[in-house]
């Protein structure tokens, strides 16, 4: 049975950076899912679709969504291309919302895996200054929000720690989900001639 791997992580704690790195050095049968959401498409971040609000009440109208939610005064969606991939046996890793889980679970049910991204509060707050997206009160209030959010996870959540090199989060991310190993790139293949 495919799964859909639905990412959760406060912010700061490296999920673009993990989906990125994904769409990178892609695994067989895993497929990252993108967002479509009403913010500016080279605002930084993840690489997601651009709607306007327009656009995406139309799609939304229109049961072009699988799922869809509005958060920090902004509207995002997966689109139900999702639900095609995993039916043609793939596997797709989302970046979810914790406050939308519920209702993820009743579209997909035991298909769900939720993975949660942690990061140590030194490291969580290193990073938050280093993007310089925030206010100082702004990264007060974030750092506020990660302890609660690490109070308030679902009991079958499968931890991944993104503290140290993304490299090693890869790692234990295949760990943690079986996946094939990665297909060679560059691979030359040498043709025999008999004469």
């Amino acid at each position: 049975m495919s799964h859909l791997i639905y990412l959760m992580g406060p912010s700061g704690s490296g999920k673009d950076s993990l989906l990125n790195a994904l769409q990178r050095q892609p695994e067989p049968t895993l497929i990252v899912g993108h967002r479509y959401i009403t913010r500016a498409a080279g605002a930084g971040g993840e690489n997601h679709i651009e709607l306007s609000e327009g656009a995406f009440a139309l799609r939304r109208d229109r049961g072009l969504f699988a799922l869809h939610w509005q958060a920090h005064q902004l509207s995002y969606a997966l689109g139900i291309e999702i639900d095609l991939w995993l039916r043609l046996g793939l596997d797709v890793m989302i970046n979810g919302s914790r406050a939308h889980l519920a209702t993820a679970r009743r579209r997909y049910g035991t298909q769900l895996i939720p993975l949660c991204l942690h990061v140590a509060p030194e490291v969580l707050l290193q990073r938050l200054r280093q993007r310089g997206r925030e206010t100082s009160e702004q990264i007060d209030q974030r750092l506020a929000r990660a302890r609660e959010y690490r109070h308030a996870l679902p009991a079958d959540c499968l931890m991944l720690d993104n503290t140290g090199p993304l490299a090693d989060t890869l790692k234990a991310l295949r760990a943690l989900l079986p996946m094939p190993a990665p297909m060679p790139h560059n691979t030359s293949y040498s043709k025999e001639t008999s004469s």
